[in-house]
């Protein structure tokens, strides 16, 4: 019997950060212990999303040890773990002192709305196709640029310390690296760069002109790497064992590396806290018509392979709220059984436009909605209607994937959700399309530990077929539901979005 390998993977995420050491045999990734914390969420004003660094990096460091540990207690020697692969949130702004690795403020998170004013201004002033042309992006708050310009112009004495050079920036899983490296290493990956609105996508570079459009001086930007390449070592007081730092991707395209979306028309949803859906374009970057974004998958042995993204801002985090917000449930586990529990919707419609809609409608301003309410909604029925929501807004993003002529493969999906077999089948009959369940959820962190795999040639990706057909067992659902109760649902849907909309939508999704 072939003897495993292993690699410890880093999923930084937006409610919590965690470890998972992977043992890999023939080019499978399976899970053998694993650590996990979740951290606060802070929301200074309305539509403000804030991380505390040293939450961030606290949280990693407990889950990578607690994982370490139950290794150790299996009989095992962390010393077998040949390398560390780190796949994050996406888009999050971290700046710090050079000299001190302290932050000089908060982690701006991904969903902060605050800088819309200000991508109002550069859309007015004519940047949307500069920005456009050379980042794939739309000029959205969502991205790390208008984010880092806010901690310049807000933080006292924060822009005079970055034209001095004395200040970094990262997205988070630079800011893990450089925490890991003790200072070592300032760098990133193309996939976390991609998603700044200052780096081109096609030179893979850093860009002078959209630099100079944020007012974000290029002394403060890593060193961008592939994604399967070496990056550093840690430290050895961290985990008690050194290990190089050897694969780094976001998340989406980390689900999508786990999911073996390696071919032209490959398609994978996640579901955590927000909802991504990627479509692989192979070596061609497509400009979208649909108001879709075009960004990096990966880059590899020297290949770069671009997708087409729609980014749904909450999925889980909906669940999240009737969690902690309205008291409503305990765990996220009591949505299935409610759901399951309602012959319909009962008319009730959650647009869960907390943070803004993002793709294709891109509307920073709108803010969640329900509709339907009567002296008969309860749990139930505000449950089911946040499930319902996010099988409602992926059928947005398919629609509008559909309609740039794309040849597409199987609907593949991940993420804490599609635990829920309610929510499957729901998104099933909605899309009108099968989807497959990896056997492994987790594929954010399966991505991660593939490259550094790659990277460290225990697996090679250039046998992409073999990989697609050793991937885990899945579960498929098959829509199962009436062509006139789907279309009856969707228009109940496209009215709620209507008039949550606060101006008009770019494109006609539905």
């Amino acid at each position: 019997m072939t003897e495993p390998n292993y690699i410890l993977a880093i999923d930084q995420g937006t409610t919590s950060s965690r470890a998972i050491v992977f043992s890999v045999v023939a080019n499978e990734f399976n899970p053998v212990t694993s650590g996990q914390q979740e951290f606060d969420q802070h929301y200074p004003q309305p539509g403000w999303v804030e991380h505390e660094p040293s939450a961030i990096w606290s949280s990693t460091l407990f889950s990578c040890r607690s994982a370490l540990e139950a290794f150790t207690a299996q009989g095992n020697d962390p010393s077998q773990i040949s390398a560390l692969g780190i796949t994050n949130q996406r888009e999050t702004t971290v700046v710090w002192d050079r000299n001190t690795g302290e932050p000089v403020y908060n982690a701006i998170v991904w969903q902060d709305r605050r800088t819309a004013d200000r991508c109002g201004a550069l859309e007015k002033s004519g940047a949307t196709d500069l920005v456009r042309t050379r980042t794939g992006l739309v000029l959205d708050p969502y991205f790390s640029a208008s984010k880092i310009a806010w901690i310049l112009d807000n933080v006292s004495g924060a822009r005079a310390k970055a034209e001095r050079g004395e200040l970094a920036f990262g997205t988070v899983d630079c800011y893990l690296i450089w925490l890991l490296t003790n200072g070592q290493v300032h760098a990133t990956d193309t996939t976390n760069a991609s998603r700044t609105s200052l780096f081109n996508i096609h030179t893979r570079q850093w860009d002078t002109e959209l630099l100079k459009l944020f007012n974000v001086p290029s002394n403060m930007m890593p060193e961008v790497k592939e994604c399967a390449a070496e990056f550093g070592h840690v430290d050895k007081k961290h985990f008690g064992v050194s290990l190089p730092i050897s694969g780094v991707a976001g998340d989406q395209q980390a689900a999508a590396i786990g999911q073996r979306c390696f071919n032209r028309g490959d398609v994978k949803s996640t579901y955590g806290t927000g909802c991504f859906m990627l479509v692989n374009t192979g070596e061609q970057c497509v400009a979208s018509k649909n108001q879709l974004l075009s960004t990096i998958a990966y880059s590899i042995n020297g290949q770069t392979h671009y997708a087409l993204e729609g980014s749904i801002f909450v999925a889980g985090a909906a669940i999240q709220w009737l969690r902690d917000g309205l008291k409503l449930i305990d765990s996220a586990d009591e949505t299935e059984q409610l759901a399951r529990g309602l012959a319909d919707n009962q008319g009730v419609y959650l647009v869960p436009a907390f943070t803004g809609l993002g793709a294709p409608y891109w509307d920073a301003e709108a803010r969640g909605a329900l509709f339907g309410l009567t002296r008969s909604t309860g749990a139930p029925e505000l449950a089911r209607a946040a499930l319902e929501s996010i099988a409602y807004l992926t059928n947005d993003l398919l629609v509008a994937v559909t309609e740039e002529g794309l040849p597409l493969s199987a609907i593949k999906v991940d993420g804490g959700m599609v635990a829920n077999n309610w929510f499957s089948q729901f998104l099933s009959d909605i899309l009108a399309e099968p989807v497959f369940r990896p056997a492994v959820l987790e594929t954010t962190a399966v991505g991660a530990a593939y490259l550094a795999a790659v990277t460290n040639n225990l697996v090679v990706h250039e046998a992409q077929s073999e990989l697609a057909q050793q991937a885990s067992t899945v579960t498929a659902f098959s829509p199962l539901m009436e062509d006139e109760l789907r279309h009856h649902l969707l228009e109940g849907w496209r009215e709620a979005v209507n008039r949550t909309l606060t101006k008009s939508a770019k494109g006609q999704p539905c």
